[in-house]
C-alpha cells in the first residue's frame, strides 16, 4: 500500500451498534476523495463487541488499523494514540457515533489543501437537545474567554490537522489537555467551516452533564490562570467591602447606640460566612492547581496500548 495522504483517527468506546455503518460510509467517502488513506480506530476500553467488530474489519480491509487500550482512558488520550500511529499528511479526527457524517471529511480536506494548518468545523442545525445546545454555547464562550483562542465550536470532533501540528501535539506531554485549543496555539493558519450534524440513532452519549462540567473545569485550569486571577480579584473586593462594613458598624454603634450595634451583629455574621466561603473556594482552587502539578511531575504515560491490529510491522534497518 502507498503511504497515506489522509489519516482518519476515531476513538471508539462501546459503539458496536454504529461501527458497521460507520466503516461502510467512511470507506466510501474516503475512496471518493481519490487520495491514499488509512483509518486508525482506537478502542478505548470498550466493554461491548466493539473490539471484535474492529478486529474482523481490520482483517478484511488493509486500510484499517486498530489500537487497543488495556482500559478506558478517555477521548483525548485515544486521539493522541491515533495521532502517534498516524502517517498521513492530513489527519482528520471523527467521532464514532455518526453525528458528524463521514461524508463531510472531503470538505475539510479540500479546505486544508488551501494551505491551512488546522481546519475546525461548526455544526449547523444541530440535532442535540436544547439543554445540550445551550450548555455547548456556554462552554464555547467561557473557553474562548479563558484561553484567548477564538473558535465557534470547541466540542465538534470533526477537525483536520497538518502533520507538523500533530507532531508538535505529540511532543507535548502534559496529562490534562484539550486538543483543539492546544493545536490552535501551535498552528499558523486556522479556520472553521460549517458541517452537517445528524441525530444520534444508536447508543448513548458518553458525555453526561457532570462530565461536561468536569471537562470545562479541566480546560479552565489546564490552559489559563484566569480562575486564580478571578479569585484574587474577588478577595481584594471582599477585603475592601469588609473594611467598609466595619466602618459602618463602628459609626452606627457610636451614633445610634447599643441597640443598633446588637442588630449589626447578624450583618457581621453574614459577612463573615461569605468571606469564609470565598476563602474555602480559593483554597480548593489552589489545591486543584497543585494537584495538577503533582500529576505532571510523576510523568506517567497517558495510556497503555495492549495491541495494534492490522498494520504490518516495520522492517528493521
Amino acid at each position: 500500500m502507498p503511504e497515506p495522504y489522509i489519516s482518519v483517527v476515531i476513538p471508539v468506546y462501546n459503539e458496536e451498534e454504529n461501527l458497521p455503518e460507520l466503516l461502510g460510509r467512511l470507506k466510501a467517502s474516503l475512496q471518493a476523495i481519490g487520495k491514499p488513506f488509512e483509518v486508525i480506530l482506537v478502542n478505548d476500553g470498550s466493554r461491548d463487541r466493539s473490539l471484535e467488530i474492529l478486529r474482523e474489519a481490520a482483517g478484511r480491509d488493509p486500510h484499517l488499523v486498530v489500537v487497543d487500550f488495556n482500559r478506558n482512558y478517555g477521548q483525548h488520550a485515544a486521539v493522541f494514540a491515533g495521532f502517534e500511529a498516524s502517517r498521513g499528511e492530513i489527519i482528520v479526527t471523527l467521532d464514532a457515533d455518526l453525528q458528524n457524517p463521514p461524508e463531510e471529511i472531503a470538505k475539510l480536506v479540500a479546505k486544508m489543501e488551501e494551505g491551512y494548518d488546522v481546519v475546525g468545523s461548526i455544526r449547523v442545525q444541530r440535532q442535540d437537545s436544547l439543554f445540550r445546545r445551550m450548555a455547548s454555547r456556554l462552554i464555547n464562550r467561557v473557553t474562548s474567554m479563558a484561553t484567548g483562542v477564538q473558535l465557534h465550536d470547541y466540542g465538534c470532533m470533526l477537525r483536520a490537522y497538518r502533520r507538523g501540528v500533530v507532531k508538535t501535539l505529540c511532543a507535548s506531554k502534559e496529562i490534562s489537555t484539550f486538543i483543539p485549543v492546544l493545536a490552535d496555539m501551535f498552528a499558523g493558519r486556522v479556520t472553521e467551516i460549517p458541517v452537517a450534524h445528524a441525530e444520534r440513532l444508536r447508543g448513548e452519549s458518553k458525555y453526561s452533564f457532570f462530565k461536561l462540567i468536569r471537562l470545562q473545569f479541566d480546560l479552565m485550569t489546564s490552559f489559563s490562570l484566569l480562575p486564580l486571577r478571578a479569585t484574587m480579584t474577588v478577595g481584594v473586593l471582599t477585603a475592601i467591602l469588609s473594611m467598609a462594613v466595619a466602618v459602618v458598624l463602628i459609626a452606627g454603634r457610636l451614633i445610634m447606640g447599643r441597640d443598633w450595634a446588637v442588630s449589626g451583629v447578624f450583618t457581621l455574621f453574614a459577612a463573615l460566612f461569605f468571606f469564609m466561603g470565598v476563602l474555602l473556594f480559593g483554597i480548593g482552587l489552589l489545591g486543584e492547581y497543585v494537584g495538577r502539578i503533582y500529576m505532571e511531575v510523576r510523568k506517567r504515560p497517558r495510556y497503555v496500548v495492549r495491541q495494534v491490529i492490522g498494520r504490518e510491522p516495520e522492517a528493521k534497518p
